[in-house]
Parts: structure tokens; C-alpha cells; sequence
């Protein structure tokens, strides 16, 4: 079994109640069995009898999880939590034991081309993927901000890089989609790869060479590419509250970029909520959670706005897409991403 992997996170998770508070799941469920620790030793429990992976209650709960990484990251010694629940994911899903749910999501990326649709020339190629194309605001702001810079660039639309797959615990399709991704964007030829969501980031940094897949270009995220543009703003950005993305702080501790580019175009960070450890991501690492847990992602937008000082004027800005779209439907708070921030002060 794939949690085998994870023998040392088992052991060190299942009696640890350290990082409870940064279950978002368990902050807007108020249940155990939405924790690390539980999670923990459920886990523990298969690794015993690997016949209670088939138990509905553990099914539930692994594929409850936001996968935001915080507890990881903020672990003193790291352990890999979420990496084992990714694990079981992949052990469900081997052993064929994928809820119906959850083979319904899988089914819907799995019908749908992983090559994206390419056009337009430059040496540049922007991504825009099933989340960011969601949010229409999001391509225009980022192709207002090319113009003004003078820059041509090419367009790779829907597609799908294997990375919802992966997270759902298809492994082995992940690989396939992540290949026949690559080879479409490789055949561009493009210089650099330019991603506004986040977890499409992560995909092509990290899964991709995980699975053996090189990509020709470099791939950037938007706050990177738009920061060496180097573009003069009219106005400041002037106070406002970033909801950081779980890819680009947990997953890449060292990811600057979005800071720095914050830092050009004027901002005043204000401090969002009563500390800087929790998600307000509404779930992004797991990525499809709207699909599986449409009411859970709901909970953790209320539980995001209930935090917000001045819900009816703050402005709260994001680098996902994902998150500025379940903010925008669930919640009146006033929430921008990096791309419209920028293309309002240029």
C-alpha cells in the first residue's frame, strides 16, 4: 500500500493534536474525524486491516480533507500528512474502492481533452485552465496587462495537466494527461509558460518532473511574470488583505513572487484574520472539493467572511482563481486575484 510511504506520519500524527486548528475542514465541521490526528489513525487502523479502507466513514473522511498542506508546513518537524492522505487517495483508488462521487468527478476530467487548445503567436504561452477560465475577468485582466506592456503571447485554453486526477487518486491517469499535456504545450515551443491558478503551477513544477515530464519552456506563475514586466503604475494598490494560496505558501514555501509583486504595485498588507497559519483558500488544495463537498466549501467561505473586518469594503485579494471563485459565489466580500489588481493600476 502507497501509505506505507508514510509510516513516520502515521506514527507521529495519530496522538499529535498540535495542528488542529489548521484542519479547516474540522474548523467549519466541528468533528474529530476531520483532523489530522483522527485522519492519522484511521490510517494506522489499515495499515493493520487493510480491509477498513472499505469502511464508508474513513472514505468519507479522506476525501473530506481541503488538502491546504498548513499543517505540514507549519509542523515543527513536517510531517508529511498530507502526502498520506494523497497516498490513500491512490490506495482507494487502486483497490477500487472509489466512491461513486468520486468516480463521477474523476469520469467528467477524464472525458475531457488533457491537451489544451493553442493559439496565437509569441514566445510566451498562457495557460488558461478549467478554474481561471471560470472567472472570464481573470484572461482579460492578464491580456490588458500584455498590451499595455507591448508583449505578444499565446493562448493554451482548458486542458487538463493531470493534477485534479491526482488529487482524486488516479495516479495512473494523472501521468497519462500530464504526458499528453506536455507534448501539446512542447510542440508550441514556447520560451515561458505563464499559469494564474496556482495548483496548474504546482503541476508543472512538481508533478511533472516527479513523473519524468519535462516541459521546454519556463514555467512562471502570473505574480512572477507580471513582477519582470517591470510595468509602471498610475496609482497605489493602498490597503488591502492577501488570502495567500495554499500552493504558493504551503506546498512552496519559497515561492516570493506574489509578496513582491504586491510590494510594486503599492500594497498596504493588512493582516487577515486572528493569525497567519490557517487556509482561507476555501479549500483549494483539494482542488475539486466544489464538486465533491459543494456544502463544505460554503461553510469554509462563511467561515472566511465571519473573519473579515469590514466584509462590505475590504478588499481582499487572491492568487487563485479557485478561491476568488467560491468567494464571489458564496460569500459579498469584495475579492480580486493578482491579474485584476494589477490591470486596474496600470
Amino acid at each position: 500500500m502507497n501509505i506505507e510511504k508514510h509510516t513516520e506520519a502515521i506514527k507521529a500524527c495519530r496522538f499529535c493534536f498540535m495542528c488542529r486548528h489548521l484542519s479547516g475542514i474540522g474548523n467549519v465541521t466541528f468533528r474529530e474525524s476531520d483532523t489530522p490526528r483522527v485522519r492519522a489513525l484511521l490510517l494506522d487502523q489499515v495499515m493493520s486491516n487493510p480491509a477498513l479502507l472499505a469502511n464508508a466513514d474513513t472514505l468519507e473522511t479522506l476525501y473530506n480533507s481541503d488538502l491546504s498542506a498548513a499543517c505540514r508546513y507549519h509542523c515543527v518537524k513536517h510531517f508529511d500528512e498530507n502526502g498520506l492522505l494523497l497516498a490513500a487517495r491512490e490506495d482507494v483508488v487502486k483497490a477500487g474502492l472509489a466512491p461513486a462521487d468520486v468516480c463521477q468527478v474523476a469520469a467528467e476530467y477524464l472525458a475531457r481533452p488533457a491537451a489544451p487548445a493553442i493559439s496565437g503567436k509569441g514566445d510566451v504561452l498562457y495557460f488558461i485552465d478549467y478554474n481561471t477560465a471560470a472567472v472570464p475577468a481573470i484572461a482579460t485582466a492578464f491580456g490588458k496587462i500584455m498590451k499595455k506592456a507591448g508583449v505578444s503571447y499565446r493562448s493554451a485554453e482548458k486542458g487538463c495537466p493531470g493534477k485534479a486526477l491526482k488529487v482524486l487518486g488516479y495516479a495512473n491517469e494523472a501521468q497519462k494527461a500530464a504526458r499528453e499535456f506536455a507534448a501539446a504545450v512542447n510542440a508550441a515551443n514556447v520560451k515561458t509558460i505563464v499559469v494564474s491558478n496556482p495548483a496548474a503551477y504546482d503541476a508543472l513544477v512538481h508533478d511533472f518532473p516527479e513523473m519524468g515530464i519535462k516541459l521546454k519552456g519556463k514555467v512562471m506563475h502570473t505574480s512572477e511574470y507580471l513582477l519582470s514586466l517591470k510595468l509602471a503604475c498610475r496609482k497605489k494598490a493602498g490597503a488591502l488583505y492577501y488570502l495567500e494560496s495554499d500552493f504558493l505558501k504551503n506546498y512552496h514555501p519559497d515561492y516570493e513572487f506574489p509578496g513582491k509583486l504586491l510590494s510594486h504595485l503599492g500594497a498596504k498588507r493588512l493582516t487577515f484574520g486572528t493569525n497567519n497559519e490557517e487556509s482561507y483558500t476555501c479549500g483549494e488544495g483539494a482542488l475539486v472539493l466544489q464538486q465533491l463537498r459543494p456544502v463544505l466549501v460554503k461553510k469554509l467561505a462563511c467561515y472566511i467572511e465571519a473573519r473579515a473586518d469590514h466584509p462590505e469594503k475590504d478588499l481582499l485579494v487572491t492568487a487563485s482563481p479557485y478561491t476568488r471563485k467560491q468567494l464571489s459565489t458564496h460569500t459579498k466580500l469584495k475579492v480580486v486575484t493578482l491579474e485584476e489588481l494589477t490591470a486596474s493600476l496600470i
